[in-house]
């Protein structure tokens, strides 16, 4: 059946290589570039020479290509969030939020108005019909999967969206687009947020969320250095905590573990090893179901805590207050505050929710509970 569709043009090859196929497949097809940030003073951001790849795109395949600012809903409804969850603590993905609020959300409104019914992208995933409303499921492809990304997308309206690429390995889209003569056959995947880019994620968070200097710690409390605020860190960091050799400790490297907000100290171990660094239990705040909740109060699935981390199985059972509490299979790495649960029953993605609490694995100190 042919459709009406918007193809979300990025300018990369992923979305190029879906309106081809979405042409191929007998669709009236026009293009949409969003701008979703607009500030970009140093040049970090590659917005401008994306919307040149995209209309280059767009000329190739002869769509129209419309290009639309949606950077106040960005800012309002992404951003903010952002930024408030960085200064409690925690550790967000703008990525999941943009594609609920934005993508569609403002993306999908706005390609109804101009009278296309279907919102497609490049992103690797697969929509299955279902009597009780659309269902979300993992790409093919299981090292580009995005499902991830898209599980706080309500049913609704995944039924207006179109993955094409999700039955396709990344190196098959790389073949397609250059057969077809596509121009960013060749075009580097982007990574990380655009307004970001390339910089140094601290400068960047410090024009937002000043410095705020206080004691780095370990376990027993002993004092062994100065943090710059703890919005600049995560779980499980390494990299710049600047902890040098320290008279009476080993020479073994400094993992982030912990946050105290009230004292504004960072807790730190050494050793990627270390059990304060696993969980075997988490709490979240409510969660958002694709279609209806389970009916089941105790739900046998596996779950994924970080996009790049490995599922975990999972007992799964609905707290006081609405929120989930959660008890993994085996102890799992730096689950951190702010990022996402998502639930999977095999290939489907059955929503989720954000991290709010954790609780360590078995043998650890008293005292580090991280659901401050």
């Amino acid at each position: 059946m042919s459709r009406a569709v918007a193809i979300a043009l990025s300018g990369g090859v992923d979305s190029a290589v879906a309106g081809l196929l979405l042409l191929r497949a007998g669709h009236r097809v026009e293009g949409l570039h969003m701008t979703n940030w607009e500030d970009d003073e140093e040049g970090y951001c590659t917005a401008a020479q994306d919307f040149q790849d995209a209309q280059s795109v767009a000329k190739e395949l002869g769509i129209a290509l419309h290009r639309v600012s949606f950077a106040q809903e960005y800012r309002e409804r992404v951003f903010a969030h952002f930024l408030a969850e960085y200064q409690a603590g925690r550790t967000p993905n703008p990525d999941v939020l943009c594609n609920r609020e934005v993508k569609f959300g403002a993306c999908l409104a706005y390609a109804q108005r101009l009278g296309l019914t279907q919102v497609a992208t490049g992103h690797y995933a697969r929509l299955q019909a279902d009597p009780a409303g659309m269902q979300l499921h993992r790409a093919w492809d299981a090292s580009k999967d995005q499902s991830y990304f898209l599980h706080q997308v309500s049913s609704e309206s995944l039924a207006h969206g179109l993955f094409p690429l999700g039955e396709l390995p990344k190196t098959e889209v790389r073949d397609i687009a250059r057969s077809a003569g596509l121009p960013v056959h060749d075009k580097r995947d982007s990574t990380g947020i655009c307004f970001i880019g390339e910089r140094p994620f601290r400068r960047f968070l410090q024009q937002f969320l000043p410095a705020q200097p206080g004691h780095i710690e370990t376990l027993e409390g002993d004092v062994v250095g100065t943090h710059n605020g703890l919005m600049y860190y995560t779980i499980g960091q390494r990299r710049g905590i600047e902890l040098g050799g320290i008279a009476g400790k080993a020479e073994s490297a400094w993992y982030v573990v912990g946050k105290d907000l009230k004292r504004n100290a960072l807790t730190v171990v050494q050793g990627h090893a270390h059990p304060a660094l696993y969980s075997d239990e988490l709490r979240t705040e409510a969660p958002h179901w694709i279609g209806a909740p389970p009916s089941d109060p105790v739900l046998h699935c596996s779950i994924k805590v970080r996009y790049r981390q490995q599922d975990v199985g999972a007992i799964v059972r609905v707290a006081t207050g609405g929120g989930l509490h959660i008890r993994l299979s085996e102890p799992t790495y730096a689950v951190t505050l702010g990022q996402y649960a998502v639930l999977y029953d095999g290939s489907r993605c059955l929503g989720g929710a954000v991290i709010s609490a954790t609780q360590p694995a078995p043998g650890l100190a008293s005292g580090t509970d991280n659901g401050q």
